[in-house]
């Protein structure tokens, strides 16, 4: 069976990242091959990275027209309206788990999302589709992740705890554990700094930092 084709929207360091860790999913058997970088900027075609070529959405979408797309871009609202592209330009989305990811069987993961190396999800935790996962986070039972959520590096977010869509959580920070009766909710569009400790819930749209967390600023 031939691999399926992978499609990179992004062409910055963690759609390389990306790359590599879809060719990294490919242990005992070829099951993907990346065909290319997808770059809205045009003086970037034609170039090639790590051995793959940039193109434009047209020219993927000619060249490799049953290539799975996945998101190479670390802004939520960024990577949102990539892939609103790709799927109006006829794309379907691949979801990419690392191998050396630990996961109950408890985990409903939507299309696009990618789960990057050393990751440890544990039960009952719903992903939204688009949501990006990266290096060496944690996530406890009964999380819930909204839509095209990013998590950075070293993210730890402890047991019943519900983000919005759009949430970004910066490099080590954590979100400490609600309850079932009383989940911390983290609202759409929420910016959580690098290293900040969220202790309570945080309405949509604000921006918060340091320890305990709290608002900078509101979006918009």
């Amino acid at each position: 069976m031939a691999p399926t084709q992978i499609a990179i929207y992004g062409g910055g360091g963690f759609a390389r990242e990306v790359a590599w860790l879809v060719q990294a999913c490919n242990v005992g058997a070829e099951l993907y091959e990346v065909v290319c970088f997808i770059d809205d900027n045009e003086a970037a075609h034609g170039r090639i990275l790590n051995g793959i070529p940039v193109m434009g959405l047209e020219e993927a979408l000619s060249r490799f027209p049953t290539a799975k797309v996945v998101g190479g871009v670390g802004s939520p609202q960024t990577r949102q309206r990539l892939m609103e592209q790709a799927s109006k330009a006829g794309f379907d989305f691949a979801t990419i788990i690392h191998p050396r990811v630990e996961r109950s069987p408890w985990i409903e993961i939507g299309a696009g999302t990618v789960i990057c190396a050393g990751n440890i999800l544990t039960t009952n935790i719903t992903l939204g589709q688009h949501v990006q996962i990266n290096l060496d986070c944690t996530i406890g039972h009964d999380v819930v992740m909204g839509d095209f959520t990013t998590l950075a590096p070293g993210v730890h977010v402890s047991g019943c705890v519900h983000l919005g869509k759009r949430v970004y959580v910066g490099t080590g920070a954590v979100i400490i554990n609600g309850t079932q009766e009383e989940p911390i909710v983290i609202g759409d569009d929420v910016v959580i700094g690098a290293g900040a400790c969220v202790i309570r819930s945080i309405p949509a749209g604000q921006v918060v930092v340091g320890v305990p967390a709290r608002p900078i600023q509101r979006k918009g």
